[in-house]
């Protein structure tokens, strides 16, 4: 949280609350309490859509669940503590949030979906190796029985020898002649 949202919440001034803490700056080492860059503060004032003008001649300070816990000790009021307390629910309740997403049990939950897809395509895919199998089975028996029929074919076309009394007739002559 930033020092001059704590401040607004405990009513008191940020140069009060920022003078404060540098009177009892060995209560917030830096991971309890750091002060923002120019490049963070200008990352957050466009988030929070502020104008430069009338700004603030000091980068805030920005305080984690630890630094809020022992401003409250520096801030002896009783909206400090009121503050304190529900600031304090507040960050338990995130905590708890964060904690029940459970991350690790959807990525296994996403893993197992993803094997089931891929088991399900090899299938897919099986069954239409199969199936180009079997066709091409029935296109070889289509070519081998056409193959016949054109054998069969050729050779009925072959001249055959003509049969009766008017054959016998025409050879005789053609053996005349």
């Amino acid at each position: 949280m930033l020092d001059f949202d704590l401040a607004e919440m405990y009513q008191v001034g940020t140069k009060n609350l920022n003078l404060s803490v540098k009177r009892n700056i060995k209560r917030f080492p830096y991971d309890f309490m750091f002060q923002l860059t120019s490049e963070e503060w200008n990352s957050l004032r466009l988030q929070f859509e502020t104008s430069k003008r009338g700004g603030r001649r000091y980068m805030p300070y920005a305080f984690t669940e630890q630094g809020v816990a022992m401003l409250s000790s520096l801030l002896n009021s009783d909206i400090a503590i009121e503050m304190n307390i529900a600031i304090m629910r507040a960050f338990v309740y995130v905590r708890q949030v964060v904690l029940n997403v459970q991350p690790i049990d959807r990525v296994s939950e996403l893993e197992k979906q993803v094997l089931e897809l891929k088991q399900y395509l090899e299938d897919v895919f099986t069954d239409y190796n199969d199936i180009n199998e079997d066709t091409r089975m029935q296109l070889e028996l289509i070519n081998e029985t056409l193959a016949g029929l054109q054998a069969k074919r050729k050779e009925l076309e072959k001249p055959r020898k003509p049969i009766g009394f008017q054959a016998i007739q025409d050879e005789r002559q053609r053996n005349n002649e």
